[in-house]
């Protein structure tokens, strides 16, 4: 083989000769790709993309000055009925009985959900009473809620674009009515990570009577596009709270540890092949995150350390709320240890095994404040006392509303009514006692300030600190947002 000329005359190698020289300087191509890698590395981890490339659950700078850091939400799932909650409509009392024609000639029968059981317009079976130094006007079931109406901001004017449970559980959760895209608490913890390197950045609790998950299931906490590490993590019920929380005796220890290095320095492998990978960051992250909840969530969720003062003003002990009470005093440690967003669904599948009250509002209605009333009036109390409800953001919703007829049937409920829903929101730079927007005299449409869901998210994503016009993720060609192309910060309500 011909190498270089010397003398004019080419310089002869042999095989052996050859290899050497083409091998050594291939090396020096290898260290230089090597020394590039490194120095793009470098440059990612003093960005906050590259932050979040090395350490997708990193914190995250805000777009402005944040008034809450933490999220809990009340979910009040099945669709509870403004007009018998918060929505005092004292003139009910005079149209009771007769036809919603009467009131509103363009009525469908369509509007609920079960067009052949629509009764005739009806009062509200609960008494109402003013409440707080603001003279809220609150129904009996809330005796502990009614106490903090000084700091609740009551949204009356919100409506959605779907009158059945599971697309209106995706709009209220992800802003879309259907499947696929991530909810709010995956949006949240996308924008601004986590305070917690041990725990999830969100977490989620379902019903524990047996009553079953809401319609829907995970997709209502779903990451959807998002890199699954954004998801939800559910706490189960019943029996451990996270699947494989407490390892194998056989893989405990050292081998566990050493089995998640191995695998760690094979993603991290191809990680430096691929920079700014989410979904491969994401996927060592989850890993790594799995390993450490076996040490701190154990701790996190045993409220069994907690003083006796603090179970009473839950209400753990009381068999109606006792369950409810556990997942409240759960949210509390949570947010305490640096958890985002933790989301809790009162009422489980459907009707009577939610606040789905088709049947016996009246029954269904107090069954379901009794077991929340306490837990959450608690809740509300103990993260006062603690400075923790300023940096807390505090939310009480559900679906949709429920329609001022009753539906026929041996004890009258209501139907659904997507046309107005009540929600509130406390703690986190929400301006207490005061109430926005208004639906008409019977309480059927959002009339005045009326408030799309896209306007709900946009505003809890600016208490947050975060510009929900700027907060997108690309996905199949187009940057995707929580509130899509709407969405208007409710000023209002906030201090």
């Amino acid at each position: 083989m011909r190498g270089n000329t010397r003398c004019g005359r080419p310089i002869l190698w042999d095989r052996r000769q050859w290899l050497q020289q083409a091998g050594a300087g291939c090396g020096w191509l290898g260290l230089i790709g090597l020394l590039w890698d490194e120095q793009r590395r470098q440059a990612q981890a003093a960005s906050p993309l590259g932050k979040r490339a090395l350490n997708p659950m990193a914190p995250q700078p805000t777009h402005f000055p944040a008034k809450a850091k933490h999220v809990i939400w009340i979910f009040i799932n099945g669709g509870p009925s403004h007009v018998d909650t918060w929505d005092y409509k004292p003139a009910l009392e005079k149209w009771h009985g007769k036809s919603i024609r009467e009131f509103d000639p363009d009525f469908k029968n369509t509007t609920g959900f079960f067009k052949n059981a629509v009764g005739s317009l009806m009062k509200s079976p609960f008494r109402f009473s003013p409440r707080g130094e603001c003279g809220k006007m609150v129904s009996e079931i809330f005796p502990y809620l009614g106490e903090h109406v000084d700091k609740m901001a009551f949204i009356h004017s919100g409506f959605t674009e779907s009158n059945n449970h599971s697309p209106a559980l995706f709009m209220m959760n992800t802003g879309f009515p259907r499947m696929g895209y991530p909810c709010v608490g995956a949006w949240v913890t996308y924008g601004l990570g986590s305070e917690s390197q041990n725990l999830p950045g969100f977490v989620v609790m379902t019903d524990p009577k047996g009553r079953g998950l809401p319609k829907g299931h995970a997709a209502n906490w779903s990451a959807g596009f998002l890199p699954g590490v954004y998801q939800g993590t559910h706490l189960r019920p019943a029996g451990q709270p996270i699947e494989n929380l407490v390892p194998p005796a056989e893989l405990a220890g050292p081998l566990q540890r050493a089995q998640l290095d191995l695998l760690r320095s094979m993603n991290q492998y191809e990680a430096a092949r691929l920079p700014g990978d989410e979904e491969l960051a994401a996927r060592i992250e989850s890993f790594e995150l799995a390993f450490r909840m076996q040490a701190a969530a154990p701790e996190a969720i045993d409220i069994e350390n907690e003083t006796e003062a603090t179970h009473r003003l839950y209400g753990v002990g009381r068999p109606e709320c006792d369950h409810f009470a556990r997942q409240c005093l759960v949210a509390r440690r949570l947010i305490e240890r640096g958890v985002r967003f933790v989301q809790i669904y009162s009422g489980g599948m459907e009707n009577q095994r939610s606040w789905d009250g088709h049947a016996d509002i009246q029954g269904n209605h107090a069954q379901f404040a009794g077991e929340t009333d306490q837990p959450v009036a608690g809740l509300l109390q103990d993260l006062a006392q603690r400075g923790l409800l300023e940096e807390t953001l505090v939310i009480w919703c559900g679906e949709f509303g429920r329609l001022p007829v009753a539906q026929i049937g041996d004890k009258p409920g209501r139907d659904h009514n997507p046309h107005c829903f009540t929600a509130w929101l406390a703690g986190g730079g929400v301006r207490g006692g005061v109430s926005y927007g208004e639906s008409d005299e019977i309480g059927y449409r959002a009339e005045v300030n009326r408030v799309h869901i896209n306007d709900l998210h946009a505003t809890i994503l600016h208490l947050l600190g975060i510009d929900h016009t700027r907060l997108t993720f690309k996905y199949n060609g187009r940057q995707f947002r929580l509130t899509d192309v709407g969405g208007k910060v409710i000023d209002a309500i906030l201090a």
